[in-house]
């Protein structure tokens, strides 16, 4: 379920915290990307967007 803030610039903040955590990690790929000399690794990619970590933290894995 998606929540959506109301219009008519309602004062409660809605805060999505997968979009948020999403948003986070496209940031950090930007920065990782912009500092790297070369085009990043499929490893390189996976370790900025800590997939090992999310693996691990995954139940049923």
């Amino acid at each position: 379920m998606r929540r959506v803030a109301p219009l008519g610039g309602g004062t409660v903040p809605v805060q999505d915290h997968v979009a948020l955590a999403e948003i986070e990690l496209c940031g950090e790929l930007i920065i990782a990307a912009s500092n790297a000399e070369e085009r990043l690794s499929l490893e390189s990619i996976d370790e900025v967007l800590r997939v090992a970590e999310a693996r691990a933290e995954s139940p049923g894995r």
